[in-house]
């Protein structure tokens, strides 16, 4: 079993800057990709940014410029830096990854369980 948990979330006044975490844990042979995702109420679930099977970073275009995503493989962390953030982009950020729990195995998809983010104006 694989544990996805986010954290970092909390409230910050606009034009401030959050930078989430997402650690993965348990059985995990390789995770081949992973997303930061948000999902504002009475929204859908939206692609923020990620990580492709190819390892490059790739961005939703309404994010490019003011979120940056990085990792560190060796604690299988991955990290959301937010700057300049807007009322809109209060959200519950979602962490997905898709991870090969032992060689030869098909893959799983794994989520947190959120963390809020509110900016206030």
């Amino acid at each position: 079993q694989v544990q996805v948990v986010e954290s970092g979330g909390g409230l910050v006044q606009a034009g401030g800057s959050l930078r989430l975490s997402c650690v993965a844990s348990g059985s995990i042979f390789s995770i081949n990709a992973m997303g930061w995702y948000r999902q504002a109420p009475g929204k859908q679930r939206e692609l923020v940014a990620g990580f492709s099977r190819f390892g490059r970073p790739v961005y939703a275009d309404s994010f490019k410029g003011r979120f940056t995503i990085s990792r560190d493989n060796a604690k299988k962390m991955f990290y959301l830096q937010m700057n300049s953030l807007k009322p809109e982009d209060t959200a519950v950020y979602y962490c997905n990854t898709d991870v090969t729990e032992v060689p030869g195995a098909n893959e799983s998809h794994y989520w947190g369980q959120g963390t809020q983010v509110t900016v206030s104006s």
